[in-house]
């Protein structure tokens, strides 16, 4: 690396060599891990920002294997609204079901699920001994005329009901000898102590389910973003509520001491939770991160499509530079390094790993999809979506954490220095299509380096350093009418 000689590289300033190789890309393994005891199975995650990643990515960049980070540009309430659509999408085995009372009204029933925004219409009915007497269903409800009425006039007494400690297999069998889409799990005293959904069981069972980045409980996988300010604790107590599996302390320049304690905080207060702190770009910064406490460092200050920081502020580093400063500093830890912004193809993912990340953070390359939040526009006959950095103005005016992110949280709306800018980017259509291509650039390149797994990746990767002749080269030339492929357009060229 060109680190020795005082020389900073960017993805385009270097290709991969290649090497002798057995390996098949179709045969490589993509698990690696965001923090130290949260895994995935595909090494992409999501960045937190308010164009990007809300719930409805979230849920299905982690059926594919990532991990969303849920953007902190909402309320701690509403984060944790989002972090909770994920966690209850797929569940194998929910372990504090929603119950209801027998003597609750019915109206009053509705109005509770409709403010919480439930998406499934099952309780278990309790006493108010929390005794089990009975199970409501979406059924009971539709059929129900006289809304005035106890849920126990509506509820179906002696519902089916498996023993604490009946495993996925047991429910499905027992769900499809019984006929019922819910069996709730309780104990010798009749307290319920689980719940299982035929939905959920199948899906696992028999869907796609391998693909499925999940916790130890059957859930999708999901992080969120926090800050240093006043409301961190809160944001953070509110996240756990709803069994968040990681959280980012997500500031433009991690290597402070307002990072550092609320780091400490968190660790002291949670510390069973994974904690991720950003960003940095130089190995002493994430050595000291390391040593105090992190559980995965966020690396990159500047290099991302929608960031000005370079030029507003003057700092920051080429990405792949940074990259290998902070594996380098890292190599003694068991801390994953998430690479954060710079990617624009496929290739580059490949160049990062090699270069030290153990997984990558993307934005442009998966805002434009049908799951990114924002509406599809359309501009000069082609469709777009928009995309803007959480440094940018419209951004930093109209959410606080935007500000805090990066140390403007005093100041008014009005009196804001942006680093970052608002824009579209090309509609790019499923966000399973896109993950495709970009999964299978990346196994390509693994196999012409001979790597079968990400480990093996950061271990092999060997660069030429290249001059804009060879840059130049790499792409498609002196040719016209080119056409779009998936995985290549020529405006990005």
């Amino acid at each position: 690396m060109a680190e020795e000689q005082g020389t900073a590289l960017a993805f385009d300033d270097v290709r991969l060599k290649t090497g002798y190789s057995e390996v098949m890309p179709d045969k490589v393994d993509l698990t690696t891990r965001f923090s130290r005891n949260v895994p995935l199975k595909i090494p992409i995650v999501s960045a937190a920002m308010d164009t990007v990643t809300e719930y409805t990515l979230a849920i299905e960049l982690a059926k594919l294997g990532g991990i969303g980070v849920i953007h902190r540009g909402l309320s701690p309430e509403e984060q944790a609204f989002h972090v909770s659509r994920v966690k209850h999408h797929l569940n194998g085995l929910i372990k504090k079901p929603i119950c209801v009372y027998e003597d609750e009204i019915v109206s009053e029933v509705l109005k509770k699920r409709e403010e919480k925004k439930y998406q499934f219409h099952s309780f278990p009915v309790l006493t108010r001994q929390e005794v089990l007497v009975g199970i409501v269903t979406g059924n009971d409800f539709d059929f129900c005329y006289d809304t005035s009425v106890p849920i126990g006039k509506i509820m179906t007494t002696n519902p089916l009901t498996a023993h604490e400690g009946t495993t996925l297999e047991e429910a499905y069998k027992l769900m499809l000898e019984g006929k019922k889409k819910v069996i709730p799990l309780a104990d010798n005293s009749k307290k319920v102590v689980g719940l299982y959904t035929f939905s959920d069981v199948k899906r696992i069972m028999f869907g796609n389910a391998e693909t499925y980045n999940i916790d130890s409980e059957g859930r999708l996988r999901v992080a969120a973003a926090i800050g240093v300010g006043g409301d961190t604790l809160k944001r953070v107590r509110l996240l756990v509520e709803e069994k968040v599996d990681v959280v980012v302390i997500d500031t433009a320049h991690g290597d402070t001491e307002s990072a550092i304690r609320t780091l400490k905080e968190i660790k002291s207060n949670y510390p069973n939770l994974d904690v991720v702190v950003g960003n940095v770009s130089v190995g002493e910064s994430a050595l000291r991160l390391a040593q105090a406490g992190a559980d995965g460092i966020k690396v990159g200050q500047g290099p991302g499509s929608i960031c000005t920081t370079r030029v507003v502020a003057g700092i920051g580093r080429p990405q792949l530079s940074a990259i290998y400063s902070c594996a380098k500093a890292l190599k003694d830890y068991d801390i994953p390094i998430c690479a954060d912004g710079g990617l624009r193809y496929s290739g580059d993912m490949t160049i990062a790993i090699a270069g030290g990340a153990h997984c990558l953070m993307m934005g442009s390359m998966l805002a434009g999809t049908d799951e990114a939040p924002g509406e599809i526009v359309s501009f000069q006959g082609r469709p777009w979506k928009n995309y803007r950095g959480m440094g940018s103005l419209g951004a930093m005016q109209a959410s606080k954490a935007a500000r805090e992110r990066y140390g403007q949280e005093n100041r008014s709306p009005d009196k804001v220095v942006p680093e970052g800018i608002e824009g579209s980017v090309p509609y790019k259509g499923k966000l399973a299509d896109v993950i495709f291509q970009y999964v299978g650039g990346l196994k390509q390149g693994m196999g012409y380096v001979g790597a079968k797994t990400i480990e093996e990746l950061r271990e092999k990767g060997d660069f030429d350093l290249i001059t804009p002749a060879g840059v130049k080269e790499s792409h498609p030339h002196d040719i016209r009418g080119i056409k779009d492929a998936p995985n290549y357009k020529v405006e990005e060229a």
